[in-house]
């Protein structure tokens, strides 16, 4: 910390320092070794002095171990070595893999001493000659066991290792008794040096949970070459040592697969069998079961909140509704009489003038003109809009004949021309559409429909009405059946053509001009040369038919029924009229007039 400079003087900065950081140093080698023995000792002892202590017990601990004579080891058949216990036959069956490699030579070289084939011979014992003699088994056994491979490769099938499992049932009762000692019994195998205990009745959950974790990923270093039936150094070539080495390989893998069953079995009926497991998942399910009741509510809570929420809302939309359907029945109200006082004004001065022009007899010299001028006026009637028709009543109600002529055939004009482009625009759509339908390949079966297929398609339509079973694939079979043309129609098609046809009916306007013009010419025609017409639907045609009728009082009674029929014929969506039909009535009931 700089002090602060007193009055006079003057800081000045002779060389700028980098900034101070802070490194950790991790302590390492032997003096640093030795520095924690003397200090966990309480001694000040050297390094040296320290090894050389070290080395004097691991010396005292050899001298101390004393060696377990193996009692067949004059027995043993150096040819069956393989099968021999090399730990029994150094003299060290209870330090097995325990044992240090000092211990391993210490007791190779006592058991040399006494066993050796020159120290018998001079005792006076008869020595086997060659390698027949069991000298050769200790031979063997310092060669396995002094070699890390070889020794690894022999203490994976140690004889004396119990690879028993103990099943679910012995567990269930002393599990901790049980499975302890199996667990540690197999922990030799594994490659991590730190192994997990199974730990007690007492332990936590992530002991538990590190456990079973470690074990269920086990990594085993044992392995089975060992047990390799056949050598590969006995092989007379290099093919042979190959298809030796292959199938050494495979009954490795197929051991050591075995192995892991072995562990992961053991792991799970400990798992299964492990009152610890049981008391954590009971604990879990109380702590979600706890969690989900206290979920539970909040839910409801949060429902019951919405819904008084909702319920406010609906209340307000209710009022505001209320009052919305109150000012729009009001308007309505309004509205509706708006529209009676239009209509009666409309009815009333369509009226006017059709009196007006009744009055003038339509302007016409004869009864043909007349009859024309009245489909005429009747067309004014429909078309013209309220203000329209009040500008022509005071014309005609203050002008002369001629000017009202003049002023009714101006506006006949206009409505015809009005009419005129009307279907003008409608036969351009018609022909688009039908363009289109050529364009797409014939969409509906447009192509091929001649005049007959026509007429049998709709005497089709009309022996099959709607509801028969397979309307449609029946009538493009009768037609098949019936057509001249030899082209096969498909269901598809005889459904895209009669709507065409439905759609040129219904919206054609010459036909609804005849119709009226039909009807008109019914109301003015004469009492004494009234004619009766019934309306017969041919099923080979589909036509029209005029049946002379001389009883004046059923033409009387006949003339709604008629227009209601033609309203009947106009709307229904099947029922096709043949338009060359209509017009040949048209002409006919002209030409009896």
């Amino acid at each position: 910390m700089l002090l602060e400079a007193t009055d006079g003087d003057e800081t000045v900065v002779f060389k700028a320092a980098a900034a101070s950081i802070q490194v950790l140093v991790e302590p390492v080698g032997r003096w640093f070794e030795a520095y924690i023995r003397r200090r966990n000792r309480n001694l000040s002892a050297s390094f040296q002095e320290l090894e050389e202590e070290e080395s004097s017990s691991e010396e005292e601990d050899d001298e101390e171990f004393q060696l377990q004579e193996h009692p067949m080891l004059r027995t043993l058949d150096p040819k069956d070595w393989k099968n021999q216990d090399h730990y029994a036959v150094l003299g060290l069956p209870h330090l097995r893999y325990k044992a240090t490699q000092r211990q391993i030579k210490a007791a190779h070289k006592a058991i040399v001493l006494k066993h050796h084939p020159d120290k018998r011979k001079a005792a006076g014992e008869q020595i086997v000659e060659g390698d027949n003699d069991y000298f050769t088994c200790i031979t063997k056994a310092i060669e396995i066991l002094s070699d890390p491979v070889k020794r690894r490769a022999f203490d994976s099938v140690d004889p004396t290792f119990d690879n028993a499992v103990p099943s679910k049932s012995e567990g269930k009762e002393n599990f901790f008794e049980v499975f302890s000692p199996v667990f540690e019994r197999n922990a030799r195998w594994s490659s991590k040096k730190l192994v997990p205990y199974l730990g007690t009745a007492e332990s936590s959950f992530e002991e538990v949970d590190s456990f079973y974790s470690f074990w269920y990923n086990f990594d085993s270093w044992r392995e089975f070459s060992y047990l390799d039936e056949e050598e590969k150094e006995k092989a007379e070539c290099r093919d042979e040592r190959r298809w030796i080495e292959k199938q050494n390989r495979a009954s490795r893998a197929q051991r050591k697969k075995e192995e892991m069953n072995r562990i992961r079995t053991l792991v799970d009926s400990a798992y299964g069998c492990d009152p610890r497991i049981k008391k954590f998942k009971e604990e879990e399910k109380a702590r979600k079961e706890s969690e989900k009741k206290a979920k539970a509510e909040a839910k409801k809570k949060e429902q019951e909140e919405k819904e008084r929420a909702r319920q406010a809302e609906l209340e307000t939309a209710r009022l505001a509704k209320q009052k919305e359907e109150e000012e729009a029945r009001q308007a309505a109200q309004l509205a509706k009489k708006e529209k009676e006082v239009q209509k009666k004004a409309i009815k009333k001065e369509r009226q006017k003038l059709r009196t007006t022009c009744k009055n003038w007899n339509y302007f016409a010299d004869n009864e043909a003109e007349s009859v024309k001028m009245m489909e005429e006026v009747e067309k004014l009637c429909d078309r013209l809009e309220l203000t329209s028709l009040q500008s022509l009543n005071e014309i005609l109600t203050s002008g002369s004949k001629e000017e009202s002529k003049a002023a009714v055939e101006k506006q006949v004009q206009e409505v015809n021309a009005l009419l005129q482009k009307e279907k003008e625009a409608e036969v351009q759509a018609r022909q688009a559409a039908r363009n289109a339908e050529h364009a797409s390949g014939g969409g509906g079966g447009g192509k091929g429909w001649n005049e007959d297929d026509l007429q049998l398609l709709i005497k089709a339509v009309n022996l099959f009405p709607a509801g028969t079973n397979a309307r449609w694939e029946v009538i493009a079979n009768y037609m098949n059946l019936h057509s001249t043309s030899g082209l096969k129609r498909t269901a598809k098609d005889v459904i895209n053509k009669a709507k065409n046809l439905q759609k040129l009916g219904a919206t054609s306007p010459s036909l609804w001009s005849m119709m009226n013009h039909l009807y008109w010419m019914l109301l003015l025609i004469k009492s004494e040369q009234m004619l009766h017409l019934v309306l017969l639907f041919n099923q080979k045609h589909t036509g029209m038919m005029a049946v002379a009728q001389q009883n004046k009082s059923i033409i009387r009674t006949q003339k709604t029924r008629h227009s209601r029929a033609y309203c009947g014929l106009h709307y229904d969506p099947f029922l096709l009229i043949s338009v060359p039909s209509l017009q040949a009535l048209v002409m006919n009931f002209d030409r009896l007039n």
